[in-house]
């Protein structure tokens, strides 16, 4: 099917004008449409639909700001440019306020008139592509919670139905920020244990003394402060699913204690005699490669083959990036409406650095990163300004692109990324998770990690 041309309506008192512009849009290639006067321009703009409107400001009965006004409240999206030749600041400033693409003055700068043209149709085009992503969305461009159609994405969906209404266990790798605790209520959510509760815990926010508590369970006197019984995760999550995030981080005293109830589904509290028999299915995850870990003795090795039935891997950010407008799409209607904000889409420019960016804080980072700029502008589109500066000027610090090309891995990328931000930081934890749109915890488990304290 043959691309329509750009259709424009010009509407302008002045005969002169009206075919001096209609001859040099057309020598352009634009399609264009012609009225005398207000209430005919908005006449025209109703039954011919144009893509654009240029129009006089100084006309009988409707001027071009009624007729701004009018427009805009019948496709507030349509580039509207007003020109005269009895200009001033004041009513520059009340044209755009009203929502006027642009400004022109005459007699006419054609070339800036084309520019004016051109960025208007970049606008256009932006938007179109954007309610192409709006109705992807609302057909299920995704799985469960999850948004993107590229390959490894749908590789992930394809997995997680073939294995959620199984009760083997299983083990969900990824980096941080990827949707490993979405993954994990994906797989319960879609199983017959989907009546039964989801009880997640985090081996790593837990102080080592009180994680075994907190696991299993413990009788009032057992330690102390264990002023009464209580139940652990196990026996919370009986006939469900229980989900045990960053397992590589569970002491190594304790493993083995894990290892025997998922052998023998009995548990035992801590300070207790007595045990209980628990039906759960156990799903675990870790940021950590899992095979490193068990190689540098961090995870036992038996345990990880218990829990290793399936291996779900969700893929790192920059490696389905084509997924990026998606996901900002449904970021900004996401955050559009907590924010009370209408935002429309992002500029071209911004997109490319959104594309170039390696993300290091994969979705989770991409996330926060949108929500900042949809509270930080002002207007329907972001712009490059509206993103941190790391992201505007990354090809300065260096790009995970770049450091591939030089032989740099991208974790060696990453583990830079992280090191020059706390450099420039300070060293202040806090405020380098902010930049980097990370949380503190990611920046101390990435810098375990490293072997760096």
């Amino acid at each position: 099917m043959k691309k329509r041309r750009t259709r424009i309506l010009i509407v302008d008192d002045e005969a002169a004008m009206r075919e001096v512009l209609e001859l040099r849009l057309q020598e352009w290639g634009f399609e264009i449409f012609l009225a005398e006067e207000g209430m005919e321009g908005k006449e025209k703009a109703e039954s011919c639909d144009p893509d654009i409107v240029i129009s006089d400001i100084i006309m009988p009965q409707y001027s071009g700001m009624d007729l701004l006004r009018i427009l805009r409240a019948g496709k507030p999206s349509r580039p509207i440019i007003l020109m005269t030749a009895q200009a001033t600041i004041d009513l520059a400033v009340e044209a755009m306020k009203l929502g006027a693409h642009d400004f022109v003055t005459k007699p006419i700068d054609y070339s800036k008139l084309r520019a004016i043209l051109e960025s208007a149709e970049t606008e256009i085009a932006l938007r179109q592509e954007f309610d192409k992503l709006s109705l992807q969305l609302e057909k299920g461009a995704g799985f469960a919670g999850f948004i993107g159609v590229s390959k490894p994405m749908r590789e992930v969906y394809e997995l997680i139905s073939s294995i959620s209404n199984s009760d083997a266990s299983v083990f969900i790798a990824g980096e941080s920020g990827t949707g490993k605790e979405l993954a994990a209520r994906t797989i319960h959510d879609r199983s017959s244990r989907s009546k039964g509760p989801f009880i997640a815990i985090n081996a790593a926010a837990i102080p080592e003394n009180l994680l075994e508590s907190e696991v299993f369970g413990h009788e009032k006197g057992a330690f102390t402060g264990a002023t009464g019984a209580r139940q652990g995760c196990f026996e919370l999550a009986h006939h469900g699913t229980l989900f045990l995030d960053e397992i590589v981080e569970m002491p190594i005293a304790v493993q083995p204690k894990l290892l025997r109830v998922l052998e023998d589904r009995i548990v035992r509290r801590v300070g207790g005699s007595q045990e209980f028999q628990v039906d759960v299915r156990v799903l675990a995850a870790s940021n950590q490669e899992p095979r490193m870990a068990v190689e540098t003795k961090k995870l036992r090795e038996d345990l990880f083959y218990r829990l290793n039935v399936f291996t779900v891997t969700l893929p790192p950010l920059r490696e389905h990036q084509e997924d990026i407008p998606l996901l900002v799409r449904a970021f900004i209607q996401e955050y559009n409406r907590k924010h009370n904000s209408h935002v429309e889409s992002c500029k071209g420019e911004t997109l490319d650095l959104l594309g170039a960016y390696s993300w290091p804080g994969n979705v989770r980072e991409l996330r926060n990163i949108v929500e900042r700029a949809v509270i930080l502008a002002k207007g329907e589109w972001i712009e490059p300004s509206h993103l941190p500066i790391y992201v505007q000027h990354q090809h300065a610090s260096g790009r995970s692109s770049d450091a591939a090309l030089s032989g740099t891995t991208a974790v060696e990328a990453e583990k830079g990324l992280i090191l020059r931000t706390l450099q420039a930081t300070g060293n202040n934890k806090a405020e380098a998770a902010r930049r980097l749109g990370l949380d503190v915890k990611t920046i101390r488990n990435k810098l375990k990690a490293y072997g760096i304290h």
